[in-house]
């Protein structure tokens, strides 16, 4: 998939901000990627393993009462993996150094997630004003409701022989 450059401009700005990021990805809740700067790490393996990181993130927080997720964070003996949500459809993922400043790290991946998540909305939103909605059929002409006319009343003719009668 070809990135946004939007996107990808964001993701190059971020990581000329905080020096000890080692790579940056955006992806969609669903797990495609939208923009990458991840040198030497396989960005859709990646996309996917941030993807369920922040699914069982969200019900993490679902199940405690903690509301919606808005970052996780992991830290391994290498560094760092922060995960953000960006929006409502994007998440985006920084990797960075065991020696990165953690407070800023948090700062800037907010700041970047949410420049994301208006950059992912606004798009989805001319692309949703460019796709032209289906218009309704045109109704049939309404056809005059069937009437019925009233049954004349039977009338009983008590002379009228039955077959029980001898």
């Amino acid at each position: 998939m070809a990135a946004e450059p939007e996107i990808l401009d964001e993701l190059r700005r971020l990581r000329a901000r905080v020096p000890q990021l080692t790579g940056a990805l955006a992806i969609g809740v669903e797990g495609a990627v939208l923009a990458q700067d991840t040198p030497g790490v396989d960005p859709e393996s990646m996309a996917a393993l941030a993807a369920t990181a922040h699914t069982a993130a969200a019900q993490l927080a679902d199940a405690t009462g903690q509301g919606e997720v808005r970052e996780v964070l992991v830290r391994g003996v290498y560094g760092y993996v922060a995960t953000y949500a960006a929006g409502g459809a994007a998440v985006l993922t920084l990797l960075a150094q065991d020696r990165v400043n953690v407070g800023r790290l948090l700062l800037e991946g907010r700041r970047a997630g949410a420049r994301v998540g208006d950059l992912v909305d606004a798009r989805a939103a001319a692309l949703a004003k460019a796709v032209p909605k289906p218009t309704k059929p045109a109704l049939k002409p309404a056809t005059p409701a069937r009437t019925r006319t009233a049954r004349a009343p039977r009338t009983t003719n008590t002379s009228a022989r039955t077959t029980t009668e001898s």
